[in-house]
């Protein structure tokens, strides 16, 4: 009898390896995957069942014997028994485009990921011209997946386009933001996935070589890329003939040294290059001069991973998913005060209140929500008669807000938003990397001015200082990170006023 369990990081992190030890001492088949993202079931142990796995969930190791039993008996009628985990996935609405093989295949393994439809996109992409590979990204509509949603196929046009070389792909895995887990998942669950991705954008532009820069707390994810490359070296998706194209492209993983500003395209460029992570002046953009001042690609892990499905089924059918200008899947992190926190890959249009109460089954407290955060730490903050709000890049425009990674982090009716709002200004100002004014130095004013306005003093010109501040920050910042800082604090005033009424000295 075979049966699956994560090795992911998180599941792991709650007992994971405890359960994998103990059902090999009861005589069982046990296979490390990655994590299907059902947090809430973790560890999760799935069993191999006429084709289909049978998820049980969630279990400890002190749980194995009477596991063991109900899979002899092949019970279903086992409490913990969850039924077909890819019914489940299906019944939830989720559309597992880019995270499709992540949780079935044995991570690092060429072969099962090959047998599970890996390479399909590289061997199309082999067989088209560069032009032509970038004409399929941009209809297929695929957006970043890691910021504002800049249109990947223009700019990978636009480094097709220049005549210099060499040309670089470069991969941002500093997945810094609170609430974010998806691209630790597909690199600890998938990693071939990000090397095909990679392999593509490198035929479609003409790059040699690519860099995986990598946060260094992830150190499970780095462990299991060396691993990949070294396996898709051996089988020749790597080298100096991709697949026997003629074309050389390797990648080499670089580790970051923790710091948040790294995750903004031109401060990874800068400490990629051995230098001080800070940011640099636009233009020119990083396709135009970037890495060591070449035309480079930068794109984030989601966004690469989603790259071979594209190629391989055709840019059409993933522009079919979708809504309006936000085609495709999202991979949401839904975290936070909520009953079933995980990764739920879900086309662009459903709505922020079918995550947090439909997919999510509302607040872990069994409070109401009061308030969701979409995007980071630098995300405004959504109160429910905002929940109707589609995700949809443009939809969130509307209402001040950002999709960015997909971190949906969500609050109970006990959340302090006036605390949250001052959280994101002492945050900026932790991470800003000091180069302009209005970040470095507004972000420190701006915990002042808060302060200030619950202690009452003077406290209708402090708000209107407050807004005045933010809005400077958001005009005069160089990069996002000074100039999104506002964005929780201003919806914060906007949504939740009554929280800026002074605070008594007993409060």
């Amino acid at each position: 009898m075979r049966v699956f369990v994560p090795a992911d990081s998180t599941a792991v992190s709650i007992g994971a390896d405890e359960v994998a030890a103990a059902l090999r001492s009861a005589g069982l088949d046990v296979v490390r995957t990655g994590s299907r993202g059902l947090y809430w079931l973790e560890p999760l142990v799935e069993v191999e069942a006429e084709g289909r796995r049978i998820g049980y969930g969630p279990i400890q190791a002190n749980d194995t014997a009477t596991l063991v039993e109900a899979l002899q008996a092949e019970s279903r009628d086992d409490p913990r028994c969850v039924g077909d985990v890819d019914e489940l996935l299906a019944s939830q609405g989720q559309q597992r485009l880019t995270l499709g093989r992540t949780g079935r295949v044995v991570p690092g393994d060429w072969d099962d990921y090959v047998a599970h439809g890996g390479t399909a996109g590289l061997r199309a992409a082999l067989d088209m011209e560069p032009q032509a590979i970038v004409d399929e990204v941009k209809a297929s509509g695929l957006r970043g997946r890691g910021g504002a949603g800049f249109p990947t196929g223009i700019k990978w046009q636009t480094v097709h386009d220049q005549e210099v070389t060499p040309k670089y792909i470069v991969c941002n895995a500093d997945e810094g933001d609170s609430g974010t887990f998806a691209d630790r998942m597909l690199m600890e669950g998938d990693p071939f996935c990000l090397l095909e991705g990679m392999t593509i954008a490198a035929l479609a532009v003409g790059a040699e070589r690519g860099y995986i820069y990598l946060r260094s707390e992830y150190p499970d994810a780095h462990r299991m890329l060396e691993k990949a490359l070294e396996a898709a070296r051996a089988n020749g998706m790597l080298g100096e003939s991709v697949m026997g194209s003629g074309q050389a492209f390797d990648i080499e993983v670089r580790l970051g040294a923790g710091a948040y500003i790294c995750g903004e395209e031109t401060s990874l460029l800068e400490s990629l290059e051995g230098k001080r992570g800070v940011i640099r002046f636009k233009p020119p953009l990083p396709a135009i001069q970037g890495f060591l001042n070449r035309p480079t690609v930068v794109n984030n892990v989601i966004t690469l991973g989603s790259v071979p499905a594209i190629l391989a089924d055709g840019g059409a059918a993933y522009h079919a998913v979708g809504v309006e200008k936000s085609r495709g899947t999202l991979t949401v992190q839904l975290c936070g005060n909520v009953a079933r926190p995980g990764l739920y890959e879900v086309p662009f249009g459903v709505t922020l209140g079918h995550l947090i109460n439909e997919l999510g089954g509302g607040c872990a407290s069994g409070r109401p929500a009061r308030a969701v955060q979409v995007g980071g730490p630098l995300g405004a903050y959504l109160p429910p008669d905002l929940f109707d709000t589609p995700l949809d890049y443009e939809a969130f425009a509307e209402v001040n807000s950002m999709i960015g990674h997909g971190g949906v982090v969500v609050f109970d009716d006990t959340v302090d938003m006036v605390a949250q709002a001052r959280f994101a200004l002492e945050f900026c100002a932790i991470e800003s990397c000091g180069k302009c004014t209005p970040c470095r130095v507004g972000s420190v004013r701006g915990q002042e001015v808060i302060d200030r306005i619950t202690a009452d003093d003077d406290r209708d010109r402090n708000i209107a200082l407050l807004r005045e501040l933010c809005e400077t920050m958001i005009q005069g910042s160089l990069c996002a990170h000074g100039g999104m800082a506002p964005f929780p604090v201003l919806s914060a005033l906007n949504h939740f006023p009554d929280d800026f009424e002074p605070r008594t000295a007993a409060a």
